[in-house]
């Protein structure tokens, strides 16, 4: 379902809008209001896994949310993703910022975990946006494929599988293989 189908929503109007019924999540695409996939228990645990490791090490430095809208432009139109996680360091977002409101500035990253109906085309697509938009870096989640796949502003993605070690700059001392990652979260290895 898609709301306001044949009128181009405003940030303000879109920000604006009754909530949905249930639990549905919408973001701001091309003056639509997009519904968001419902996650389901792989996508929740791997939230969950990545949340509790970047908790560790953000600690006195930003904030890590799971499900937080962000207000930026896309392709020149305002644009409201709802990343499955961000984190925001205190330089970008000071930590005295206390709104009941979006994202409002870029965050430092953006985890994507793909889920159902979604496809790694789909989502590496919306990483350039994100990237566009300023975000400094994009991680795409992959269960299926066991994978993160590592985007930045100024080098080419980078995809880390297996016992491949992983570190990013933006976090002092990360660094676990995406195997570790799936064992963490429970995910079963797929046996199709």
């Amino acid at each position: 379902m898609i709301l306001q189908a044949n009128n181009q929503l405003t940030l303000h109007e879109f920000l604006n809008l009754p909530s949905g019924e249930g639990d549905i999540t919408y973001e701001l695409v091309d003056g639509q209001a997009i519904p968001k996939m419902s996650p389901k228990f792989f996508h929740a645990k791997l939230t969950r896994a990545l949340l509790d490791l970047i908790q560790l090490l953000c600690e006195g430095r930003g904030e890590v949310f799971p499900e937080w809208a962000i207000t930026l432009t896309r392709r020149g139109q305002d644009w409201v993703p709802t990343p499955d996680i961000l984190y925001i360091s205190y330089e970008r977002l000071p930590a005295e910022w206390n709104e009941d409101a979006a994202c409002p500035v870029p965050p430092d990253l953006v985890i994507e975990i793909i889920s159902p109906g979604q496809t790694f085309g789909q989502m590496a697509a919306k990483a350039k946006d994100y990237l566009d938009a300023k975000v400094l870096r994009v991680w795409v989640v992959d269960s299926k494929a066991r994978s993160i796949t590592v985007f930045y502003s100024d080098a080419a993605p980078q995809t880390y599988m297996g016992d491949d070690l992983l570190t990013d700059s933006l976090f002092e001392g990360l660094e676990f293989t995406v195997e570790q990652l799936f064992q963490k979260a429970k995910i079963p290895l797929d046996k199709s």
